[in-house]
This record gives structure tokens, C-alpha cells and sequence, in this order.
């Protein structure tokens, strides 16, 4: 286990931050071009400070993932809960010296807010799904470039926080205001590496579960989490979710920049139902931001090639989630796919939330069985069966299988 202050100081002389910069091919710490054999199977686990041990997948800058052991609770722990940043400049921001700048051209009354005065406006309680863009991104056939995550790019916490209109209101955006641009105080080693700022419509930014929070599962955020205050966007990916926040701009126009394109776009027409994005596009072009979270299941409690006993009872538990339509359904099969079964959902924690979820069978016969789960959502929308291929990897929502071996 590395100290803190061993972490920052490695962390701060990364080169490249592990991105895709304007002009190069993907950073080393991005991945290999192809994954190497057993990397998934294999994977390294190291303890960073206020951590349990994650699965490495980069140094610099800091990417780990949750095992899959801890999806077994519906909330993700804060020391096991996933880390993701970009680049490899995370300044320790205390919360005294924390200040949010709220402007831009498309803001009547800009201002500045600190620490105290956030906690002054009314507080909300959400538990919501975290999960990285990339998620599964190690599992893609052929393998695609960047962090090779495996399921674990993700959690589930119960946010607090204030209300991310309540604290625009009193900027009083004007009637052109079309998004909201978002920046954080982590920076790139390289003064060539684009700064990570991103932006998101304003009905989004208005929506009421739009938060700025500074509690995670009833304590201040982790350092490596965000702390002392990052922002939460309810049903999409977390590439929205701005950590150590410290400026929101409201701009008139498309705030562009490299972070919103080319970088997080999937092809337009590949995922219709989820890629909608309020803002101007480019004509012509073949590609769309990335948004909502495709709706997912996990097997957590049993491993691929786990040995279990003929006429004995098993219990396959597991999570569904989605972009904040809610879990409506979740069917196991047994048989590889040829019938499949109602599973039981466990409490329901709030639409963005993981839902859990249980099936039990006997097996009767010696030798393998496939187990596959597969959640359906309130508005019909299901996992797949094969990869909805696409360059960076994301929406990787394919049904899972877990091969028993009966004995």
C-alpha cells in the first residue's frame, strides 16, 4: 500500500495523463492496443490511500476498479468504491480553500461560492449509479484502445448535496443560456494536455437530481472520489460527473473543446435510444456525445468455472441498473439461453440506483451449466447478446454468462 503524499508525488509527474492528446495516438497509460492473455483474469490489486485493494488498470493518472465481491451490497463502499481521473495533477483541495466560480456570457449575475455557502442551500439525499463511459471496455472483441476496465468501473452510493438549479438561480441565467460548461481542479502534467472540461445541456443541469455533493454514503467524499465537492448526473456515464468542481460557466453557445469532441462520442444511429443530447451538432457529423447509461445486469456472487453440487440448491445473485428509467424485470437462464426464468428484485433504492436481484435452481446433472442474466427496463429496453461494436468501447451491455461446473 502506497502513502498519500507517495501517490500524489508519483501521480504529479505523469507525462501524458493517460489521454488522447490532439495529434498523438493513445497515452501508454491508456492500454495496449491488444489485450494481453489474462490480463482481465489476472489483474493486479493494489491498495491506494483510503482504499481497499482495487484492480490497477493505470497509474498515471489513477485508474482502479471495484471487484466484483463488493456489488454483493447494493451501496458500494467508499473505500472500495471505483477511481477514475484523467489527468495526473489531483491537487489535495481542502474545504476551507474550496471556491466555485458560476459566470459565463449566458449568466446576468455571476458569483463565487465556498464550502459554507453551499451547505446553506437545501440539502437532497440520492443514491445513484457512478459508472465510467468505458465500463467494460477490456471485454470489446476485436479489443479497442484505452483504459481496459472490466465490470468494475463503476458503484452505487447515496449522494447528498445541493440542488444544481438551486445554485445556478441565483447566477439568473439568461433566456439564451444552451449549456452548462463544467471544470475541475485536476490538471495534466504535459502544459500541452487539454484541460478537462466538460459540458452538459441546460435541462439536464436543471433537472432537480442534478446535484453538487459533498457527502457520499453519509461522509465527506474521498479524496480520490472528489472530494471536497463534485458533481452528480443521475442516469449518465460518469464523464459528467465533474470531481474537485470549481467553475461553472453558462454559455450561449456549444462549449466544444477536445473533451466533448472528439473525445466521449459513440456513432449516431448505434444506440438511438440513449444518445440524446440537447445542443448544436456539427452537419455531418457521424457522431454524438455520449449520455445515458445503457441498462446492465451483473452476476456478483459467483465466479466464472465455480464448482458446485449436483441436487444441491444455488442461489445466483446479482444487480440490474440503467439511465433512470428503473429496472422493471430481470430473467436468468440456465440452460445458455434456451428458457429463461423471473428473477427476484430486490428493494427498489430509487430509479438510478442498482437494484438487486436473486434466482435459485437445483442443478441435477454432472458436468457445465451457463448461467446468463439479462434486465429489461420500464420502457422495454434490454441487454444484448452480441457487442454493438464501436471504437471507444462504451455501451458495453452484452448478457453475461457464468459457466458452473457440477460435481
Amino acid at each position: 500500500m502506497i502513502s498519500r503524499r507517495e501517490f500524489l508525488k508519483r501521480a504529479g509527474w505523469a507525462a501524458g495523463g493517460g489521454i488522447l492528446l490532439p495529434g498523438m495516438g493513445w497515452a501508454a497509460d491508456m492500454g495496449p492496443k491488444t489485450l494481453p492473455s489474462g490480463t482481465l483474469a489476472s489483474a493486479v490489486l493494489e491498495a491506494l490511500p483510503g482504499k481497499r485493494p482495487l484492480i490497477k488498470r493505470s497509474f498515471r493518472a489513477p485508474n482502479y476498479e471495484t471487484p466484483i465481491e463488493y456489488f454483493n451490497e447494493v451501496i458500494t463502499p467508499n473505500d472500495a468504491f471505483f477511481v477514475r481521473w484523467h489527468l495526473s495533477n489531483i491537487p489535495e483541495v481542502t474545504a476551507a480553500s474550496w471556491r466555485l466560480k458560476i459566470g459565463g456570457d449566458a449568466a446576468e449575475a455571476p458569483y463565487e461560492l465556498t464550502f459554507d455557502e453551499l451547505k446553506k442551500f437545501e440539502p437532497v439525499e440520492l443514491v445513484a449509479v457512478n459508472q465510467c463511459s468505458g465500463n467494460r471496455r477490456g471485454l470489446s472483441n476485436p479489443h479497442v484502445q484505452g483504459v481496459e476496465w472490466g465490470y468494475g468501473a463503476m458503484g452505487n452510493a447515496r449522494w447528498k448535496g445541493a440542488r444544481l438549479k438551486d445554485i445556478l438561480a441565483r447566477a439568473k441565467l439568461k433566456k439564451d443560456a444552451l449549456e452548462i460548461g463544467l471544470d475541475g481542479a485536476e490538471t495534466g502534467a504535459n502544459p500541452a494536455t487539454p484541460d478537462f472540461v466538460k459540458s452538459i445541456p441546460v435541462w439536464k443541469a436543471l433537472d432537480e437530481n442534478t446535484l453538487l455533493a459533498y457527502e457520499m454514503n453519509g461522509a465527506p467524499l474521498p479524496h480520490l472520489n472528489g472530494f471536497p465537492v463534485r458533481l452528480i448526473v443521475p442516469g449518465w456515464t460518469g464523464t459528467y460527473w465533474t470531481k474537485q468542481i470549481i467553475s461553472l460557466q453558462a454559455l450561449s453557445k456549444p462549449q466544444g473543446g477536445f473533451w466533448m469532441n472528439p473525445a466521449y462520442r459513440v456513432p449516431i444511429g448505434k444506440f438511438p435510444l440513449v444518445d440524446r443530447f440537447v445542443s448544436q451538432e456539427t452537419p455531418g457529423n457521424p457522431s454524438t456525445p455520449i449520455t445515458e447509461i445503457v441498462v446492465n445486469s451483473l452476476i456478483t456472487n459467483l465466479q466464472d468455472g465455480q464448482k458446485v453440487s449436483a441436487g444441491r440448491p444455488v442461489e445466483v445473485k446479482g444487480i440490474a441498473w440503467d439511465g433512470g428509467y428503473g429496472i422493471n424485470l430481470v430473467e436468468v437462464s440456465t440452460d445458455n439461453g434456451q428458457t429463461w426464468r423471473r428473477a427476484e428484485l430486490g428493494k427498489d433504492l430509487g430509479r438510478f440506483s442498482f437494484r438487486q436481484w436473486k434466482f435459485g435452481f437445483t442443478p441435477q446433472d454432472r458436468g457445465q451449466v451457463t448461467v446468463m442474466a439479462k434486465a429489461t427496463n420500464v420502457r422495454g429496453s434490454t441487454q444484448v447478446f452480441e457487442l454493438i461494436f464501436n471504437p471507444a468501447g462504451y455501451h458495453n451491455n452484452v448478457v453475461q454468462k457464468i459457466n458452473l461446473q457440477v460435481a
